[in-house]
């Protein structure tokens, strides 16, 4: 961003510490479970894993996706069902395997424009605080395609195993960009030429045509709460789904993928 010094990129899910974090990488390392999960995050060379755990019962599935790894990993520990779900939170749905690594560095927004190309969306969520909703519209925005989840630095969740298995191993190929301040992130992004489109049920005209552009950012909000002041104000337009029925709303990560198939279904 123009007049702003380039800060170091962070742990992805670190969120910014009062004081100098003196952490490694290692201290952060996080827990991730489920067979799709773990099969996405071998796959991932970015990724550095430092414990494979899996029951016996998961153990020959485990090692055929440990052949697949483009990075090394470790061997597989072989434990009882009782013992892996003491490493996971209560109730996680881990399906006989987990592992242990390091999170994934997030980039800056203006590295995310960058790389993006002259026709890109970019999701920001605006008070979506639900680890479950998050992961959900991170799992969306890889299936159309979008450049990046923009997220305020403070309130929005951080990345957790039970982020990611709702995410569906959307975390190794979305980036979530954490900004301080998401009215000057949409500045930024206007200044690039991306159209602010902010979905709200009361917007003035449907989401089809709503984006002159090929280069879109699509602003949601949480369900009830919806957009604040700023973003709206930001919005290049407010636009609604077409909402037929006695219901007229969505939740955010229902939204976020009806959006997302509306602004790219001219392009299958």
């Amino acid at each position: 961003m123009r007049g702003r010094r380039r800060q170091k990129e962070r742990p992805r899910g670190e969120a910014r510490p009062a004081v100098h974090d003196r952490r490694g990488d290692a201290e952060r390392a996080l827990w991730l479970y489920g067979r799709h999960v773990v099969a996405t995050v071998l796959a991932n060379p970015r990724r550095r894993v430092k414990r494979l755990v899996a029951v016996a019962d998961a153990l020959e599935w485990l090692e055929g996706k440990r052949a697949q790894a483009f990075a090394r990993v470790p061997e597989p520990e072989t434990v009882d069902r009782a013992a892996l779900e003491a490493l996971l939170p209560e109730g996680a749905v881990h399906q006989g395997v987990a592992l242990l690594a390091e999170p994934l560095r997030e980039p800056l927004l203006e590295d995310v424009i960058a790389a993006a190309g002259d026709d890109s969306i970019i999701v920001l969520l605006d008070r979506v605080s639900d680890p479950h909703n998050v992961g959900a519209v991170l799992r969306s925005a890889a299936v159309f395609g979008a450049s990046a989840v923009v997220v305020p630095e403070y309130g929005a969740p951080e990345i957790t195993g039970a982020l990611a298995k709702a995410a569906s191993g959307a975390v190794e190929h979305v980036p979530i960009v954490r900004v301080v301040n998401l009215a000057r992130a949409m500045d930024a992004l206007k200044e690039a030429g991306y159209w602010c489109v902010g979905l709200d049920e009361e917007g003035e005209r449907p989401l089809a045509g709503a984006a002159p552009r090929k280069r879109v950012a699509l602003a949601l909000g949480a369900e009830g709460a919806g957009l604040r002041r700023l973003t709206r104000e930001r919005c290049d337009v407010l636009a609604r789904l077409p909402a037929r029925g006695a219901i007229k709303s969505l939740n955010v990560s229902n939204a976020a993928a009806v959006a997302l198939y509306e602004l790219t279904r001219d392009e299958a």
